[in-house]
């Protein structure tokens, strides 16, 4: 399915596992599509729109990883040849129509082309992020796993989304509860608790197969993306979250202490 440049881009790891307990994962950071598969069916356009990846996240990604020194992974295809945040099997992994807009290229898959896909994009991507976590718990005790997304200023239904960010827990949201707090006691910054999304591990896939089950504390970040579709969006936004996570990282110091003890 992917020529053999595509293949050695289609996971971005940058920095490495140092002395800080962190890493950074974003799912939906390309909206670039393999050339075998064309344009998916798709024009231009929409694959500028969110249903192709998490516009500016990839951009805050990259100036965290900066900032911190930590390492982070990147896909290097678009979610809508299969979501990375999606069980492989899930057909919303490859989904034949994405918020309301067909996507022919996707329609009628077979189980072949299903786990042909799953098998040069899926599989990669999560050895990679499990690679880079391995590294990082030899070295530290229970580090901190961030997942980053984008989401749309208005809901489907055409609802602001009043958000700047929102936070996605499920189980063990110790750490999310403490970064809202956080983002909070910062003037003008509006944090949805499990809003616009809440963290399902019946269908996000990222946090609670990395995270969730090794029992690492964890934040699934959703930035507005008309608030980081820019560069100097990006560097506002990073500097904020980037500020809060310091204090959070210092927070989960001595409950990181009792778990080396």
């Amino acid at each position: 399915m992917l020529s053999d440049a595509e293949a050695s881009e289609r996971v971005r790891v940058l920095g490495a596992v140092d002395d800080v307990p962190l890493l950074f994962v974003c799912d939906h950071a390309s909206n670039r599509i393999p050339e075998r598969l064309g344009d998916l069916g798709l024009g231009s356009r929409d694959l500028q729109r969110h249903i192709a990846w998490d516009v500016g996240a990839a951009g805050v990604t990259e100036r965290l990883s900066r900032h911190f020194g930590a390492a982070a992974v990147l896909a290097g295809f678009s979610r809508l040849v299969i979501d990375l945040n999606r069980h492989p099997g899930d057909p919303a992994a490859m989904p034949a129509v994405s918020d309301a807009t067909p996507v022919p290229g996707n329609r009628e898959l077979s189980a072949a082309e299903r786990a042909e896909r799953a098998a040069a994009l899926h599989a990669p991507y999560h050895a990679a992020v499990a690679e880079a976590l391995g590294a990082c718990l030899a070295r530290h005790a229970a580090p901190l796993f961030v997942s980053l997304h984008s989401c749309t200023p208005r809901m489907s239904d055409g609802a602001p989304r009043p958000w700047h960010l929102g936070l996605s827990w499920a189980d063990g949201a110790e750490a999310s509860h403490r970064m809202r707090a956080i983002l909070e006691a910062r003037e003008g910054v509006h944090v949805g608790d499990n809003q616009p999304y809440d963290l399902d591990p019946e269908e996000d896939y990222t946090v609670p197969v990395h995270a969730c089950s090794r029992g690492l504390p964890y934040l699934q970040v959703e930035f507005r993306q008309d608030l980081i579709a820019t560069a100097e969006g990006q560097d506002r936004w990073a500097a904020i979250f980037g500020e809060a996570l310091e204090v959070l990282l210092r927070d989960l110091a001595p409950a990181r202490a009792r778990t080396v003890g």
